[in-house]
């Protein structure tokens, strides 16, 4: 688990794969998004929004994929990923079928995006 982000209400780990792949946790583990107070529900939102918004400026993926199963894992988090059509499974999700190899490599910018995310949400403080 390689945490890039936290405060009192939430962290945002990074997933190891292939695309640009965030979680969003509550530091608190709700069962529902319906169970979180709503100013943390907000909050939740707003740390999306500035993922999302980070991810889509720094990468320029083909399309931003946004899930919160939460049936492994139960608890409240939210993924927010970076499709590119020549990664491994595009369009199909990430949890289904591979349909191609693919040579994308984003480990050397990583860091770097990182550290944007983490400088817009000490802003959004």
């Amino acid at each position: 688990m390689h945490i890039i982000y936290e405060d009192k209400d939430i962290y945002i780990e990074k997933e190891d794969a292939q695309i640009p792949w965030l979680k969003i946790f509550t530091q608190e583990p709700f069962k529902e998004l319906g169970d979180l107070p709503k100013e943390l529900r907000v909050k939740l939102w707003d740390v999306y929004d500035i993922v999302e918004d980070e991810m889509k400026r720094f990468y320029h993926p083909k399309k931003i994929n946004m899930a919160s199963f939460a049936n492994m894992l139960p608890r409240v988090h939210v993924h927010v990923m970076a499709r590119f059509e020549d990664d491994t499974h595009f369009p199909n999700p990430m949890w289904g079928e591979k349909l191609r190899e693919s040579s994308l490599d984003f480990s050397e910018t990583e860091n770097e995006f990182h550290k944007k995310v983490f400088n817009a949400l000490q802003e959004m403080k």
